[in-house]
């Protein structure tokens, strides 16, 4: 198996998981708790509902990777997906009196979503070794 088809196994396994996460009730509960205030407002959807929302993207990416005829839509989707959960993990980064472990520190958090996106580019658009379907 090639790296970036690795890549691609360990980042659908996560984003599984954790889009599972987003409809079991405890996760669930904390996530909508995340949504940052400015999010609850009229003309936004409930956290709840974001929450059902952000689980389907990340059970629709994890399957987009392993697909070749929509990993490179999946990495896009992905990529700008990954920015706007941002502020939910900045938000719970500043309440960590609330939030627990959940919380990281923004620092790490952020380096973190930056490891996890170049991961996800990588595994995306990595080009196939000559002679290889991958």
């Amino acid at each position: 198996m090639d790296a970036p088809s690795a890549i691609r196994g360990v980042l659908a396994a996560a984003l599984a998981t954790m889009g599972v996460l987003h409809f079991t009730p405890g996760p669930s509960r904390t996530m909508a708790a995340m949504i940052p205030p400015a999010l609850r407002r009229p003309g936004v959807p409930s956290p709840r509902t974001l929450v059902a929302v952000t689980g389907c993207c990340e059970l629709a990416g994890a399957a987009g990777l392993l697909m070749p005829s929509t990993r490179r839509a999946a990495g896009v989707a992905l990529l700008a997906f990954y920015g706007a959960v941002l502020p939910a993990n900045a938000y719970a980064a500043r309440h960590p009196d609330r939030f627990g472990p959940v919380a990281m520190p923004i620092v790490p958090r952020t380096l973190l979503q930056i490891g996890i996106a170049a991961a996800t580019a990588y595994g995306a658009f990595a080009q196939r070794p000559a002679g290889r379907a991958t």
